[in-house]
């Protein structure tokens, strides 16, 4: 302990020592969670970055469980972010530009059909939701309002608006897949 208490009040001129004393263990932590040796190397060197920078103020109390911590997080992070870029699991009309209805009124006519259709599968499936995210989902992508003023047209605070609009997100990307856009 008093090593590593020297290493955090030297600041960056003795890190070294802590990589040579855990970053093996924070490899293999890692790379239990992405299993991908080169993603785990990305990772690592993030990770030993914000020990680094953060290593001033730790107070070395259960230090292990700190970087340990930090790992694990650093590399979930990673794995969703990962996951996010090559598999979007669905657009929502968001994703539309301003222009939309003017565009789709110059596509032809079996692309404003399939359009309509993909439209029509996102709105079934908002029935699956539950039902007090549904109504704000609807609100924010369909009818285009702002949380600001769904807040205002039912009584919410912005803040709740914000977090069932993060929920609905995050329900919809568990339970719903690519597939079931097709």
């Amino acid at each position: 302990m008093e090593w590593l208490r020297a290493v955090r009040d030297s600041g960056a001129d003795r890190f070294g020592e802590l990589i040579d004393e855990y970053g093996e263990y924070l490899y293999r932590t890692i790379n239990a969670v992405l299993r991908s040796p080169h993603d785990t190397e990305d990772v690592l060197q993030e990770v030993l970055l914000t020990i680094c920078r953060t290593l001033p103020e730790c107070r070395l109390d259960g230090f292990k469980t700190w970087i340990t911590r930090i790992a694990v997080n650093r590399a979930i992070d990673w794995q969703r972010m990962k996951r996010r870029r090559e598999n979007p699991a669905w657009h929502l009309p968001e994703d539309r530009p301003e222009n939309y209805d003017q565009l789709q009124d110059q596509m032809p006519i079996v692309e404003q059909l399939i359009a309509k259709e993909r439209l029509q599968k996102v709105q079934d499936k908002l029935e699956e939701l539950p039902s007090d995210y549904a109504a704000v989902v609807r609100d924010y992508y369909f009818r285009r309002r702002t949380q600001e003023e769904i807040s205002q047209e039912r009584g919410l605070k912005p803040k709740s608006v914000e977090s069932k609009l993060y929920r609905a997100r995050s329900w919809m990307r568990r339970h719903w897949q690519k597939e079931d856009f097709e």
